[in-house]
């Protein structure tokens, strides 16, 4: 397993959201194990993304989506300056993607994760250093092999 693994937001809402019961399944497998290896990462986007989300759109109670982003400001989320959102434009120009996902991208780099566990980018994509994992395809041990 690289020493750290950037989570995008849809891994840690399908962690809450009991409606996808195999992607709710796959994205806790992760989180646990990320959580007991410790190289679990992610950027404060990722948390402030998740907490809107949870509450607004899958109806985790204020309360408990608040202890979340606490348990999760264990990981050292990155944050966010000028130096990742001129990385993110160049990630727009360069791979067109999204203002969002260009964020995410920069902030995996700016961690030094050289891999991203995302389904929102194509899977097994490489961005420079930064290699493309679809949580829901594959699992971590695949990984740690």
């Amino acid at each position: 397993m690289p020493a750290s693994v950037f989570v995008d937001t849809n891994v840690l809402l399908y962690s809450f959201d009991s409606r996808h019961p195999l992607k709710y399944a796959k994205s806790r497998h992760w989180l646990d194990y990320l959580w007991r290896t410790g190289h679990g990462r992610m950027s404060w986007q990722v948390l402030h993304e998740f907490y809107a989300n949870a509450v607004r759109k899958i109806g985790v109670p204020s309360l408990e989506a608040r202890h979340v982003v606490s348990a999760f400001s264990r990981w050292r989320p990155g944050g966010m300056d000028f130096a990742v959102v001129k990385r993110g434009w160049y990630w727009m120009d360069r791979a067109q993607l999204t203002y969002w996902d260009a964020l995410i991208l920069a902030s995996a780099e700016r961690l030094g994760c050289p891999i991203l566990l995302s389904e929102d980018f194509q899977s097994g994509r490489r961005y420079d250093g930064v290699t493309v994992v679809n949580p829901f395809e594959r699992n971590p041990e695949e990984l740690a092999a």
